[in-house]
């Protein structure tokens, strides 16, 4: 998976990835021109979308209709001493049973973008220099 974020202006960033383009920036008091979502709010936004979409998957194997779900994920950076804390709501339709309820918890800790932020990361980081190209 990749993704490339190049500036437009300020914090303003382009980023691709596969075939789609979309915008993140800062909001206005942190001197951006609000544009689009912050790199964090893309982050809460991964891990919403990715759980939504992994208890889909699960949901569609058990032949379940999910009908209307919806997930929140706030999102609180670490700060001094404590740590990064993301708070899920998952609302269901309330024709669910509490078995399904249940397994549909279960099954959302299970999502890639969840397993990921939960466990080791490591990263490789380099530089490259490029010569600047003229703005059109």
């Amino acid at each position: 998976m990749k993704a490339t974020s190049t500036r437009q202006s300020a914090f303003k960033q382009t980023v691709k990835v596969r075939q789609h383009r979309l915008l993140a920036d800062e909001p206005l008091n942190e001197g951006g021109e609000d544009a689009g979502p912050s790199p964090q709010e893309l982050l809460a936004a991964s891990l919403a979308s990715c759980t939504a979409i992994t208890m889909e998957m699960y949901a569609q194997r058990k032949g379940w209709d999910l009908g209307a779900t919806e997930v929140t994920a706030q999102y609180t950076p670490s700060d001094r001493g404590c740590p990064t804390r993301f708070d899920l709501v998952m609302r269901f339709p309330d024709t669910l049973s509490d078995e399904q309820v249940s397994r549909l918890r279960v099954i959302a800790a299970k999502c890639p973008v969840h397993r990921t932020l939960d466990g080791e990361v490591m990263f490789d980081e380099r530089v490259e220099r490029v010569a600047l190209v003229p703005s059109a």
